[in-house]
Order: structure tokens, then sequence, then C-alpha cells
């Protein structure tokens, strides 16, 4: 292939935006916001279920209190009934009397056990509730560090997207002065090649690869007229002359 030497020089220019424009994607793929929002959403999906979760035992032990307190509301009217009965005198039979009593002193018992059974599940609650709290709060941090992280990330990607339209646009003013042919011969090697289509050759050396060039390819490259479109022998990327070549 053959292109002038001065286009063949503008490759250099064309390789340089091209290896910002990759440093600039990698960059943006590279933030460390990226890997901390992964981390982030992990732990607020965790300690979402753990809400769920907490939520669900607090609704429980607040239908146990319930059900402990309505348990105990028949039981204490029923001993104040008793009560009342004995106070009013109106049992005079004294076998009577002492069933009442017995009774009372029963519910007492049973009214005692039913309030245990109440403090235990409101002492429950209390610590379920509180654990839900906690949860809650954290979970809250979590988001709102998620928040923080999102507005970081985007403010960077924004100002290298920035940069990367501004070497894009350099890049298609370089396309647009060269020859079709030189620019897809360029970008197929690129591909190919990791990124670099293109490398300086100075001296022996091939800037692509960092190869010295052998003797036999250095005297074809020294005999190469100026238009002709150099190879690098070891990784075939475009050779640019920079001044004389050394043979």
């Amino acid at each position: 292939m053959k292109a002038a030497a001065p286009a063949q020089l503008r490759l250099l220019d064309l390789q340089a935006e091209d290896t910002a424009i990759a440093q600039l994607e990698h960059r943006k793929r590279a933030l460390p916001e990226h890997a901390a929002l992964v981390e982030a959403r992990t732990v607020r999906g965790r300690l979402g279920e753990a809400l769920v979760a907490a939520r669900t035992r607090v609704a429980d032990l607040q239908l146990d209190v319930e059900k402990a307190e309505s348990d105990l509301v028949p039981v204490r009217e029923r001993r104040v009934r008793d009560q009342q009965r004995v106070d009013s005198g109106a049992v005079t039979d004294p076998k009577q009397l002492n069933a009442l009593l017995d009774e009372i002193t029963h519910l007492g018992r049973r009214i005692a056990d039913l309030e245990d059974v109440e403090l235990e599940v409101m002492e429950e609650l209390e610590s379920a509730t509180a654990e839900q709290e906690k949860v809650a709060a954290e979970l809250t941090e979590v988001e709102n560090a998620m928040r923080a992280l999102i507005a970081s990330r985007d403010e960077q990607v924004a100002q290298l997207d920035a940069e990367l339209a501004t070497h894009q646009v350099a890049r298609d003013g370089i396309v647009a002065e060269l020859p079709a042919d030189l620019v897809a011969l360029y970008d197929r090697i690129r591909v190919r090649a990791g990124g670099v289509g293109a490398a300086a050759l100075r001296g022996r050396r091939c800037g692509g690869c960092q190869i010295e060039a052998t003797p036999i390819a250095l005297g074809a490259y020294a005999a190469a007229a100026p238009d002709e479109v150099l190879r690098c022998e070891e990784c075939e990327r475009v050779l640019v002359r920079i001044g004389a070549v050394d043979a």
C-alpha cells in the first residue's frame, strides 16, 4: 500500500487520539464507584431482607402482646366480680365462701402467670423493635451512601464523556484527512493488536512491539520509497518513519 509521507505521519496523531479514547473508556469502566455500588447493592439487598424479617417479627409479637392482654381481661374481670361478691357479704354459706376465696386465689395465680407471659412477650417486642430500628437505620445509611456514590460516578462519567467527545471530534477530523484504505488498514490492525495500529520507527526499533528490526528488514525499510506503507516484521503494525532509517 502507498500513502503520502505526511498522511503516514498523521497516523501517529490518529493513534494518539485512539489511545486517549481507550484510556478514557478504561477510566470510565474502572471508576471505584462502580465496584462500591455493586457491593452496596448487595448490602442493601441483605439489609432489605433483614428489615422485612424484622418487621414480620415485630408484627407477630404485637399480635402476641394483644393476645396476652386479651387473655388477661376475662380472668381479671372474673376475679373482680368474685371479690365484689365476697366484699358485699352476699355469700354467707361458709362452704360457698371458701370455694369463692379459693377461686380468687386461683385466679390471682392465673393472672400472675398470664402477666409473666405478657411481660416476656413485651420484652421480646421491645428487643425486636430495637433490632428493626437498627436495621432500618443501617439501610438508610447504605442508601444515602449509594446516592452519594451515584452522584460522584455520574459527575466523573460526565467529565470523561466530555473529554471523550473532544478526542472523538479530533479523531474524526484526522480520519477525514486520510485515505480511506490507509485508515481501514490501520483500524484492522488496531483491533487485532490491542489498540495500537500504527507505531513510530525510530532508528531500529518499532514503537509498537519495542523489538529491533533485523538487518534485512532495516535494509528493506531504508530502500522503501517515502510513500510506501511499512509494516513491522514482528507485530505487523504500520511503521511510520521518524527521520532516516538506521540501516
